[in-house]
């Protein structure tokens, strides 16, 4: 006589399959009976109160603040008080030609102000006098538009 065909593991198999399909059968029956529909469109709202958060209750519109659309700054705002460009002269107190950056000692400020390669119109040596713009970028004052001063 020969053996049964059916071995511990796929019993096994069948009772977990069983299984399975009687938890979704349930989690199924469970959504039926909780499910939301019919509700109207004020059971959907939600509102945002001033701190940002959501809530159920619609905001009191004796606090209702006006803005202004003009106040309202979307970027970066604009530039206001652009000064006319102005000519200056200072000496070259450090320039690394390799790099191609340097500094420029302003004699009205005595302020160091930094130049870049890009912005030499005529070649430069440390100690050579110089006239030039300043350009201001969000890391500080640059010189541009340097020249030799003659």
């Amino acid at each position: 006589m020969g053996r049964s065909q059916e071995t511990f593991s796929k019993k096994e198999k069948e009772k977990k399959k069983l299984r399975k399909r009687k938890d979704k059968e349930e989690k199924r029956e469970e959504r039926k009976a909780n499910a939301n529909k019919g509700q109207g469109l004020e059971a959907m709202i939600a509102y945002v109160d001033e701190d940002g958060n959501f809530t159920s209750t619609p905001p009191d519109p004796k606090q209702k603040k006006v803005i202004i659309q003009e106040d309202i700054q979307i970027g970066v705002p604009k530039r206001e008080d652009v000064e006319p460009e102005v000519v200056r002269t200072g000496i070259v107190a450090f320039f690394n030609e390799s790099k191609g950056y340097g500094f420029i000692k302003d004699q009205e400020t005595q302020e160091s102000i930094f130049v870049h390669v890009n912005g030499l119109v005529d070649a430069i040596k440390e100690n050579n006098k110089v006239t030039f713009e300043i350009e201001v970028t969000p890391k500080g004052p640059n010189a541009v538009k340097v020249k030799k001063a003659v």
